[in-house]
């Protein structure tokens, strides 16, 4: 990366958990005595080119997530931001609360995250606007049409599975955040590709999963196990 670069790093914890299914914010779960999305928050402190932390929480959960940062006494800056209804709205309230040249957009329920990865992607901001991890897809991807009926057949060797972290080129995000409001996207890379930059895909592991369902839980438990 670049010297002289400031790098903010974005957590999302804003989500409604809803597949998660136990009417509470799966990001505030304690797996060995800690939340879930310290993890992340605690690898992005000790990254030597992240500068700040912006975190994106749900208004009603503030003053809860607010304790539980204090009590940490990080020794980097750390911002608690009101998150949107959506993930999109999350970020563009985050980045917005930032002066950085790059974010790093990470996903508060993938506590797996490694310093090797927050490095590598931060490395090819040097070459792209946009990078992001991701894994090869084990298995055979089929799109169908609105009725389940298989339209196309991917080739496997191309197809991967998009995880976070992602950086951008902050300026670039935030115009693309204004441009496309109302274009509906599962992560920021889509905005660049709808802009027609090239995005990076960084080869990760499958143990960098997101907590989405209960079972994942159990299972990032039994990775911190090992």
């Amino acid at each position: 990366m670049k010297e002289g670069k400031k790098v903010a790093a974005v957590v999302l914890v804003a989500g409604n958990s809803t597949r998660f299914g136990q009417n509470r914010n799966k990001n505030l779960e304690v797996v060995q005595e800690k939340e879930i999305f310290l993890y992340s928050v605690e690898a992005f402190v000790q990254n030597q080119f992240v500068d700040e932390i912006l975190i994106a929480v749900k208004k009603s959960e503030m003053s809860m997530v607010q304790n539980i940062i204090d009590e940490m006494q990080l020794k980097k800056p750390v911002q608690l931001i009101e998150g949107g209804k959506e993930r999109k709205e999350s970020v563009y309230h985050c980045i917005q609360k930032t002066d950085a040249d790059i974010v790093i957009i990470h996903d508060g329920a993938r506590p797996m995250i490694k310093q090797a990865y927050i490095n590598q992607c931060l490395e090819n901001m040097k070459e792209f606007k946009g990078a992001t991890l991701g894994v090869k897809s084990k298995d055979t991807i089929k799109i169908t049409d609105e009725n389940n009926v298989i339209v196309s057949t991917t080739k496997r060797s191309n197809t991967w599975l998009i995880q976070t972290p992602q950086c951008f080129d902050r300026k670039i995000l935030l115009n693309l955040h204004e441009k496309y409001q109302n274009f509906p996207v599962t992560d920021d890379c889509m905005l660049l590709e709808k802009d027609g930059y090239l995005v990076k895909v960084i080869e990760g592991d499958y143990t960098n999963i997101k907590i989405t369902t209960y079972e994942d839980l159990e299972i990032v438990k039994k990775f911190m196990e090992n």
